[in-house]
């Protein structure tokens, strides 16, 4: 880990070189036709810039108000797999994210990152997709067949995929934003990151710590965990943290499906029969739901958070009667899939926007089956109602991803005075308050954490106390006072 650390450090002198400028071809696009999209031309490999190069797809929506326009807006989508693209060119679920005030200061830009979307997307075999196993291996035998597929699917994707698929990391993805910049003609843009789109405004302000006027990171990534222990922890106490806040709200709300009922002991009933194979899948008549699945069910609700509907859902499942299943259990029939697979796969292809660029950005190695089982008693110990949750699947995706990754896990060092604003809910499910905290010390004096008192992933949009003071920020640069917090809606 020293020696890739050295070898980032040693980076940054080359990486800060002002991007060249290039044209913009825009053409109209969107829904109502008013948003602008075009094509970068980028170097894969930022350190070979002659080398070869890749599609970038952009979108930008132009200011309301020209005349009272502040500059341009970068938003850094979250994922990995989000499509900024889309966040702009969408009407619903697209710029609505943004307030009036925004869409009228601002220039609002954003873009497919690279391996994602329009921009050079990961291509691998559907077959193998389709195959991948359960993130949750309860043996040697399971875990040795996850590293097998593993180094099968990263072989196919990068065949299909060309040479990005090797540079698909944020620390490139940051060079791709400068390019932007300078495309634009801004000496200094503002940035918007969400999710994981925070890490991307983290590493920007690292290596450009003057090209930037304005930067919130929204659900905040804590890029200097280091440890798979300590990474794989923190994310499922997030987790428990939102299941007992569903807890919570269920026994004291009548309008949940479950009120008066031991959520508790329910929830744990449904995971023993989703562990049997027992338990349908609404999605799949005839099939059964695994536990992981089901869990990740819970875990998406969470993000909203849309407690009335999972309660609901639960409800119904709980009253669900059980399903004939055959052959081995859900949680082992993937892998069964990718042993009986040919060795050779079909022309059908997918996309896997996630694993290429989180396993260049995460270095979370398990020593083999053993470390991997003491790492979920950990996890269990810590979340009993949701040790497999998603952040599982991430862990299991990277095994045996060759090392050392292009952009290691450290602490931040930022050297620019530009002020940055960090948003958290408390109880946020997949970036964990705790996150935020940890950033907000790393980057010092030039950070301010504004707190959401309520539950949910992302908090721009949780009512005017922290849309109106996220707003206030990005168009005078103002920061609120240290402390500031905004009630739960």
């Amino acid at each position: 880990m020293a020696a890739s650390l050295a070898l980032v450090a040693a980076a940054v002198p080359v990486m800060s070189q002002p991007a060249r400028a290039q044209s913009i071809a825009w053409t109209e696009c969107g829904d109502d036709g008013k948003a602008e999209c075009a094509t970068l031309r980028l170097p894969v490999d930022w350190a070979r810039p002659d080398g070869p190069s890749f599609g970038l797809a952009i979108a930008r929506r132009k200011a309301k108000d020209p005349d009272a326009r502040v500059g341009t807006l970068v938003f850094g989508p979250g994922g990995p797999g989000d499509s900024g693209v889309q966040r702009v060119t969408r009407l619903k679920g697209g710029i609505d994210r943004f307030s009036e005030r925004l869409q009228n200061r601002f220039d609002i830009v954003s873009f497919d990152p690279r391996g994602i979307g329009a921009s050079n997307p990961v291509t691998c075999s559907a077959e193998l997709l389709a195959a991948r196993p359960s993130p949750v291996m309860k043996s040697r035998k399971e875990f040795d067949a996850t590293l097998a597929y593993n180094k099968r699917l990263r072989d196919d994707c990068r065949t299909r995929t060309g040479p990005l698929y090797d540079h698909a990391d944020t620390l490139s993805t940051v060079r791709d934003v400068d390019a932007i910049r300078a495309a634009l003609g801004e000496t200094r843009l503002n940035f918007h990151g969400s999710s994981y789109g925070t890490l991307l405004g983290e590493m920007y302000a690292e290596t450009f710590p003057k090209r930037f006027r304005t930067m919130v990171l929204e659900s905040v990534d804590d890029h200097s965990l280091r440890d798979t222990r300590r990474f794989v922890n923190s994310e499922v106490a997030a987790a428990q943290d939102s299941f007992d806040q569903f807890a919570a709200w269920c026994d004291r709300t009548e309008e949940c499906a479950l009120h008066g009922r031991d959520v508790r002991a329910l929830w744990r009933d449904l995971r023993a029969r989703a562990a049997r194979g027992k338990l349908p899948d609404p999605r799949n008549p005839g099939s059964a739901l695994p536990e992981f699945d089901l869990v990740v069910l819970a875990y998406k609700a969470f993000y909203g958070p849309d407690w009335a509907d999972l309660a609901t859902r639960l409800a119904a499942l709980d009253a669900s009667k059980p399903v004939a299943t055959r052959g081995a259990s859900p949680q082992t029939s993937p892998q069964r899939s990718l042993r009986t697979s040919p060795r050779t796969t079909g022309t059908a292809t997918g996309t896997d926007p996630f694993t290429a660029q989180f396993c260049s950005d995460w270095s979370l190695p398990v020593r083999g089956y053993a470390d991997y089982a003491k790492i979920m008693r950990g996890a269990e110990k810590i979340a009993p109602d949701m040790s497999q949750a998603r952040p599982v699947m991430a862990v299991s995706a990277c095994l045996g991803w060759p090392g050392p990754v292009k952009n290691p896990q450290h602490k931040l060092r930022v050297k620019g005075n530009a002020p940055i604003l960090l948003a958290n809910a408390v109880h946020d499910p997949a970036t964990p308050y705790s996150w935020a905290r940890t950033v907000a010390r790393q980057l010092g004096r030039t950070a301010t954490l504004l707190t959401y008192e309520g539950s949910g992933h992302g908090s721009y949009n949780r009512g005017p106390c922290m849309q109106d003071t996220i707003d206030h920020y990005l168009v005078t640069g103002e920061r609120p006072a240290p402390g500031t917090t905004c009630p739960a809606t």
